[in-house]
């Protein structure tokens, strides 16, 4: 069964490749990291914060965009598999009843979750959750 996360904080290091995102279990103490991008990490941030409306869409927009614009309606993020140290995610979307998955990272499928308004729901499985909190 999926756990719902919550974006916990959001590192941005200006004199490192990856950036770190820690997400952590909504009822419960757990957290772990994910690294990402700058571009991601950026994204996020911006967005959490609240700060930057771009003067044009940036690429998680237009994902929501042609999403919704489909008839398709954002539902939530899953973080489904852990292999090798690498993060799989899913990005859940509902359309005419039928649910779609979309193969995502987990550093794009969270931005997109934080463009959306309201936010959709972040989540992480179970044995995702386990390996990750070792």
């Amino acid at each position: 069964m999926p756990v719902q996360m919550q974006l916990a904080r959001i590192i941005i290091s200006e004199i490192s490749d990856n950036q770190v995102i820690y997400l952590q279990e909504v009822d419960g103490d757990r957290e772990f990291p994910i690294l990402i991008g700058i571009f991601e990490a950026t994204s996020i941030d911006r967005r959490v914060k609240g700060e930057y409306t771009p003067p044009r869409p940036l690429t998680h927009d237009l994902i929501v965009s042609v999403a919704q614009s489909l008839g398709a309606t954002l539902d939530r993020v899953v973080i489904s598999d852990l292999k090798e140290h690498t993060y799989f995610a899913k990005l859940i979307l509902k359309r005419d009843g039928e649910v779609v998955e979309i193969d995502a990272r987990p550093s794009d499928a969270i931005a997109i979750a934080v463009t959306v308004e309201p936010h959709i729901p972040i989540y992480v499985s179970e044995d995702v959750l386990q390996e990750a909190c070792k």
